[in-house]
């Protein structure tokens, strides 16, 4: 069964990733502090108050959240994250992106060189109740997403 959701595209680019799903905040911070200090290349969640995530594998998934929270360093953690390698394969909001997750993503894809981590806000609420761990993820040119299990 395949479902698709229209977006805004953020970040623009094309992926096919399986899906990690919060139905929390991102605190960006707590989740990519382990990547990025601690040398962790699998970009493990290190938020303990995200029982979705906590614990689970963010490199090369479909990160699916309803937004970023937490410090004003999420947009550089997120950049970082894409200098490093260790970013998900593409982010995708129910709500409209804050600025810092924004900034980062966008700062990533225009800065560095063979970096792809699209990035789509505004998916829906739906969206986010509909898609599952695991579930097949696609982002198409356009900023469409289909979602198939």
């Amino acid at each position: 069964m395949m479902k698709e959701f229209k977006g805004r595209i953020v970040a623009p680019g094309t992926v096919t990733a399986p899906a990690l799903v919060s139905h929390g905040g991102l605190n960006t911070l707590a989740s990519f502090q382990k990547a990025l200090q601690f040398g962790d290349k699998k970009a493990t969640c290190g938020d303990q108050n995200n029982p979705d995530l906590y614990g689970k594998e963010m490199l090369g998934k479909a990160l699916c959240l309803p937004q970023t929270i937490g410090s004003t360093t999420g947009g550089l953690v997120l950049y970082c994250a894409c200098a490093m390698g260790r970013q998900p394969a593409c982010m995708l909001f129910s709500n409209p992106i804050d600025s810092l997750a924004a900034a980062g993503s966008i700062l990533a894809s225009v800065w560095l060189e063979g970096v792809n981590m699209p990035v789509v806000d505004s998916l829906g609420d739906e969206f986010l109740n509909y898609v599952k761990d695991g579930m097949s993820i696609t982002i198409k040119e356009d900023g469409t997403v289909v979602v198939e299990n």
